[in-house]
């Protein structure tokens, strides 16, 4: 994609996912829908946070895009590497797994993980704005432009750390306020949820396995031929 096309193309997405971060903080209601709780905000959900991810990453783009011309400067190489890595281990995996997760529980019951409640506060259009469009966005970024991932052992020990840090927030809210952000997860055995856990982070890893292979696939040549500059 030509840079001026890209950086208006970052610069329309980040636009985007501003006004969704702006709408889920700003969703009000009299009393919380049946399945929701206050503790925590909305900072304890994985949809949330992936948006708030999402519109970090996207703002990085746009000013990466901006210094594209200028990448001999010091300042230039350093927010395009933090550009790559915020994709390859944060942007990608998190929306693809908010994607399969989501739709997997909410087409098996959705109250597991979506109560009936909240459609009365969230339209259906935010609820695939936040939980469907996120993946084909996710994987145009990487058809649009390269993005170098890092070495595959640093890579997942990375997103490991991350998935470890947030599930361990999930159950910080737990022990603390006594209910599970998402239901299903209190209908599970002691082996069941050591199993959650362990599926879930071999699903993130083969997500960014996916998303490594996909984008050397495509940019594989280029980003050699970088690298031998």
């Amino acid at each position: 994609m030509a840079a001026v096309t890209l950086l208006i193309y970052h610069c329309f997405i980040f636009s985007w996912y501003v006004f969704l971060t702006y709408l889920l903080f700003t969703v009000t209601s009299k009393e919380p829908p049946v399945g929701v709780f206050l503790y925590g905000g909305q900072w304890k959900y994985l949809t949330v946070l992936n948006v708030v991810l999402q519109t970090i990453f996207y703002a990085v783009c746009f000013v990466s895009d901006l210094l594209m011309p200028v990448k001999g400067i010091r300042l230039a190489k350093c927010i395009i590497f933090c550009r790559d890595l915020f994709f390859s281990v944060l942007a990608f995996p998190a929306s693809t797994f908010v994607f399969l997760s989501f739709w997997a529980l909410y087409s098996y019951d959705r109250e597991l993980v979506y109560p009936e409640g909240l459609d009365l506060i969230i339209p259906p259009w935010l609820n695939h704005a936040v939980h469907t469009a996120v993946f084909p966005l996710a994987v145009l970024e990487i058809l649009n432009s390269p993005h170098r991932y890092p070495e595959k052992k640093n890579g997942l020990t990375f997103l490991g750390i991350c998935s470890v840090t947030y599930l361990s927030w999930i159950m910080w809210i737990y022990f603390v306020d006594g209910k599970w952000v998402y239901p299903f997860l209190g209908l599970l055995s002691p082996l069941g949820f050591v199993v959650f856990l362990l599926g879930s982070q071999a699903l993130a890893a083969l997500i960014y396995i996916t998303g490594d292979t996909l984008n050397y696939v495509i940019w594989g040549g280029e980003e050699e031929r970088k690298k031998n500059i």
